[in-house]
């Protein structure tokens, strides 16, 4: 039974739902005080989507351009002599100058009906070329992993700002509230360089952030309730709670991470309804889990993330990024080839069967897929056998989602070390992947320290060519 309010407690409460309020108005969000702000509900986007959900697959340490899509036979060439004068040597991360060239050992073939260029390092990927949009003229601001990985998932190389992901949800809402809305997925045990900033909200309510499953056959933990405890009890306990957090708001202001936490609770009271049968893989048909490699040791373990990811894609997931290599694996500074085949090996037959199975069960129309990581590597070795960090110039891929597969957008130079063509910046990125789910990049604001925040720093532009060709 509920106490009557005193003078002072109205006072208090009073006072503390005008700060709700005021707080709602700016982020133009329920502007009710008889109800919780939803910040998850459904909001239109600025302008007619391609897309309706994001599958991020990031190959994090830096998937070598130079191996896969952007053959440079000079570089063989020139393999073992310094780099000529007349290419500008840029200042990398180990800082070694005048290291000789690394030439490529690739097998090159031309696939499908566009003719795109893909080493044999992906041949279930070389399948699908022409799906995929090929920009060979990325280029990003940082040197290293931690600064670049947060720059391509928040679009600054300094930690604080929200992620993607977030700013998607943030300008959407969630299309199922069963399930939350940005999902992190990953391949090992180890977090991503950067940690879980790399999917946080920075300056924005914590109810955007994404939410990390465990690598594994379990990917939610304690998703059940124990033996013996009804969903009424737990709705009760649950109640009782919110009336708690609510009561201490009324009193001391609004706080977004206590209306994250609440929101928290309610999410995973509500993930206990759907959450089970979506992360359970074992009502898939043996077919399709070889489809995605699960029937093989070194394919298993993203194979895995990738079926889970298209189970969430058809739940209403709205952001889904799966990291391969988390933990910057795919860092070759020694030994190359031998580390290069085994990370291309563990992801080409997955995504593969990914794109397969989004198109042959409708999704990949509305699913925009993108590939990639926080930067490419170089022309020139490191340690005889490998290569260093190359921001310069790198490629990525997008498929599905309104795309037009089939064609390269922008180019590198002829040893691949700088973009020179069409160059494509992460904000530009970052402008298109948005502008695919029907948000404008410069029209998504959030306003905090008296200022407009928006989600590519004020530049950026969308890169028409991806969806015109």
């Amino acid at each position: 039974m509920e106490t009557a309010l005193t003078r002072r407690d109205f006072l208090m409460r009073a006072g503390g739902g005008i700060g709700g309020l005021a707080l709602a108005g700016m982020l133009g969000l329920d502007k009710s005080f008889a109800a919780p702000i939803n910040l998850l509900k459904v909001r239109p986007g600025h302008h007619l989507a391609s897309a309706k959900r994001v599958i991020f697959l990031f190959m994090e340490g830096g998937p070598s351009h130079l191996d896969l899509f952007d053959p440079k036979p000079l570089l063989n060439d020139l393999h073992g002599q310094r780099l000529p004068d007349s290419f500008k040597e840029p200042i990398t991360a180990m800082g070694e100058q005048g290291s000789p060239l690394l030439g490529s050992p690739r097998r090159w073939g031309q696939h499908g009906e566009s003719g795109l260029w893909v080493s044999d390092w992906f041949p279930h990927i070389a399948r699908h070329v022409d799906k995929l949009a090929v920009i060979r003229s990325c280029w990003a601001d940082g040197l290293n992993h931690v600064g670049s990985v947060c720059q391509m998932n928040t679009g600054s190389i300094l930690g604080g700002r929200p992620s993607l992901g977030a700013w998607s949800v943030y300008g959407l809402g969630s299309l199922n509230d069963n399930l939350p809305s940005f999902v992190v997925l990953k391949d090992r045990e180890k977090l991503p360089l950067g940690g879980v900033r790399n999917w946080g909200t920075g300056f924005m309510p914590a109810t955007y952030q994404g939410t990390l499953f465990e690598n594994g056959s379990v990917p939610i933990q304690n998703l059940n309730p124990p033996e013996g405890v009804s969903t009424e009890r737990q709705r009760k306990k649950l109640d009782l709670l919110t009336r708690m957090n609510r009561t201490h708001a009324a009193k001391n202001g609004f706080d977004d991470g206590l209306e994250a936490r609440i929101n928290a609770y309610e999410m995973a009271f509500r993930m206990q309804a759907e959450a089970p049968e979506v992360v359970d893989l074992s009502g898939e048909t043996e077919a399709t889990k070889a489809l995605y490699g699960m029937d093989e040791k070194a394919t298993e373990p993203f194979g895995r993330q990738c079926l889970l990811a298209r189970r969430l894609a058809e739940s209403g997931v709205r952001f889904i990024q799966i990291y391969s290599g988390s933990g910057s694996a795919w860092d070759t500074h020694a030994n190359h080839e031998e580390r290069g085949t085994q990370l291309c090996r563990s992801v080409d037959k997955p995504i593969a069967g990914l794109l397969t199975d989004l198109k042959r069960r409708g999704l990949l129309e509305d699913t925009l897929v993108v590939w990639g990581g926080e930067f490419g590597r170089t022309p020139m070795s490191e340690k005889g056998n490998g290569r260093d960090h190359n921001p310069f110039g790198f490629t990525m891929w997008m498929a599905g989602g309104g795309v037009k597969g089939g064609q390269v957008i922008g180019s590198t130079d002829e040893l691949g070390l700088w973009a020179v063509s069409e160059k494509v910046h992460v904000h530009d990125l970052h402008a298109s992947i948005l502008h695919a789910i029907g948000l404008n990049h410069m029209n998504l604001e959030f306003k905090t320290g008296g200022r407009l925040e928006r989600p590519t720093i004020n530049t950026g532009h969308v890169v028409e060519k991806l969806f015109t060709g």
